[in-house]
């Protein structure tokens, strides 16, 4: 890790609330780079910092997911203002889509953004996700679509961005682009990724054996494991999962937390 990378430390400038969002954001970028999920420096996740200005935290433009820490996270405003002292700037497609449902999804603290070969694949495929494995139909009645519109530079994307994924949906495929998961914390948003990047790859290998030879279930068995997907997901991720992910980091990947 650079030097001044190292030096940054804002925890005793901050409340204990926009640390906790810190670390708990700075994870989400470890715990993408542990999985392999990562696109160098490109793609984004952001945590709303508790508070009624909306502001939100994202990645310094620049750092590999694996070097971000608590203290590197820029802190922005709606409006791509940065409202905290830094060195860094930040990404302005990931401020488009960031910006865009963090300002109109009050339930969306957290947004994850990525673009995985699996997830671009699954993405360019005119049927999108199928319902062909157990994954994949946790998935899909969560799961919302947006065309591409090109390098998401135009702040007017966002009003279409918004009005694509809803006011209840938490996943998306953003058609020849990637993935998003949003979530009221870090680990339902991480958990939603999970799936999702989970159930593209079962796709894409799936697929590799022709499309005639994938077997999709039907409606009924989609609809029922839709529903014993959803009950009781949000406390497995949070008294299960997340505690796990978080002893996983220490051991493989330290340091996010200053």
């Amino acid at each position: 890790m650079p030097d001044d990378m190292k030096a940054l430390n804002v925890k005793d400038a901050v409340s204990a609330e926009e640390w906790k969002a810190r670390v708990d954001c700075a994870m989400l970028y470890r715990l993408v780079a542990l999985h392999g999920w990562d696109d160098m420096i490109f793609t984004h996740i952001s945590h709303r910092v508790p508070g009624p200005e909306h502001h939100f935290l994202i990645n310094p433009y620049g750092m590999f997911f694996d070097e971000i820490t608590a203290s590197s996270l820029v802190k922005v405003d709606l409006d791509g203002n940065i409202v905290s002292d830094t060195p860094y700037f930040i990404n302005p497609a990931g401020f488009t889509i960031h910006s865009a449902i963090h300002a109109n999804r009050e339930d969306a603290n957290v947004v994850i953004h990525l673009h995985t070969d699996q997830g671009v694949a699954v993405s360019a495929q005119k049927e999108g996700l199928l319902p062909i494995s157990q994954t994949a139909m946790i998935v899909r009645e969560d799961l919302a679509y947006h065309d591409y519109e090109g390098v998401a530079l135009d702040l007017d994307e966002r009003e279409r961005l918004v009005a694509d994924l809803g006011p209840e949906k938490s996943s998306m495929l953003l058609c020849n682009h990637g993935t998003l998961t949003c979530g009221e914390t870090a680990s339902m948003a991480f958990t939603r990724m999970f799936f999702l990047e989970r159930a593209c790859n079962m796709q894409v290998m799936a697929l590799a054996g022709g499309r005639e030879n994938v077997v999709e279930c039907g409606r009924d068995i989609q609809e029922k494991v839709a529903g014993q997907g959803a009950a009781g997901l949000s406390t497995l991720s949070e008294k299960l999962i997340w505690p796990g992910l978080t002893r996983k980091l220490d051991r493989e990947m330290p340091g996010y937390d200053i």
